[in-house]
């Protein structure tokens, strides 16, 4: 991996019923989650659990108009997003930029998990939705 990307930091799945989706992948995994919050900013619910050095992201929509609910209405649930973590999110944001990627937003806005995030659009990433994080040190 890249100096600028450090490790593949979650793998986020859009779910219809997060109850549901908990139940499953702690069967799955064989273990429970570690983390629960709710991104009101976004309109959605996470739930987060690690596997090795990675993670996987249930998110599920808080309100018919989110972007969670819009997804699964159009492309059904899924894989809804791959985040890479980053050394500098600011510096990346514009390295990306000038490339001509398009940026989701201007500037890193706070995600869930204690992170900084910023989305680029999957027209110029293949059709993936790619998420930059970069963790909050306080």
């Amino acid at each position: 991996m890249s100096e600028k990307f450090l490790r593949v930091e979650h793998i986020g799945l859009a779910v219809k019923n997060l109850n549901d989706s908990i139940r499953q992948w702690t069967e799955i995994l064989g273990e429970p989650p570690y983390h629960e919050e709710e991104v009101a900013s976004e309109k959605v619910k996470t739930i987060f659990f690690q596997v090795g050095e990675t993670k996987i992201e249930l998110l599920g929509g808080t309100s018919p108009d989110s972007v969670i609910h819009k997804f699964i209405e159009k492309k059904g649930e899924g894989i809804h997003h791959i985040a890479m973590e980053v050394k500098d999110i600011e510096a990346e944001m514009h390295r990306l930029k000038s490339l001509g990627y398009t940026l989701l937003n201007e500037t890193p806005k706070r995600g869930a998990d204690n992170k900084l995030i910023c989305f680029v659009h999957p027209k110029n990433t293949g059709g993936v939705l790619l998420e930059l994080c970069q963790s909050i040190v306080e």
